[in-house]
């Protein structure tokens, strides 16, 4: 299976799949962090804000300094609404939660649009029914986390994990066969 790619291709590979982990980690230590009101929210906060910098420095070479500072931007504010709602649920603040999740999906519908345009590989529709399922299973993380329903927790926290991986491939897949044509 390998051998079909470079070793670039491959890194690329893998650094796509280590900055999606990074994504649904970083993520969930902050989940963990502000239920627990641990101490480390502050670095663990920057560290994930750091996350879609890292995707815009991966992508400058590919898909030029705009596309990634678009992305950056786009992938922080995911981040940004996400604190806001996790902040919201743990407050019990109905309404402010239920304005961060529609914040939330519409970023998402940005992303996928933004996504399918710079690069002709990649489905719209593929892209909003990962997100849309990405943002499902997070928005349940953090609801079982609050309510100290940890076993649950982590068995979606597995699914995030493996459906963030799904996402590094099929953009892995998508740079490449444009690349390709």
């Amino acid at each position: 299976m390998f051998n079909q790619y470079t070793p670039q291709q491959i890194c690329l590979m893998n650094r796509l799949r280590q900055l999606w982990g990074q994504h649904v980690y970083w993520t969930r230590f902050f989940i963990i962090s502000t239920a627990a009101d641990l101490d480390d929210l502050e670095q663990v906060s920057k560290r994930l804000l750091q996350n879609p910098k890292d995707f815009a420095e991966l992508f400058t070479p590919i898909f030029g300094m705009r596309a990634a500072s678009r992305f950056e931007e786009l992938f922080t504010q995911h981040l940004l609404i996400a604190a806001d709602l996790v902040n919201a649920a743990k407050n019990g603040e109905v309404d402010k939660a239920n304005t961060a999740i529609d914040k939330w999906y519409k970023n998402a519908d940005e992303i996928a649009e933004f996504l399918s345009s710079v690069n002709r590989c990649w489905n719209k529709a593929k892209w909003k029914s990962m997100l849309y399922s990405h943002l499902e299973m997070t928005e349940k993380e953090a609801a079982l986390r609050l309510q100290g329903n940890y076993t649950a927790d982590i068995n979606v926290f597995d699914s995030i994990e493996n459906e963030a991986y799904k996402m590094a491939d099929y953009m892995f897949c998508g740079i490449i066969k444009s690349f390709s044509r």
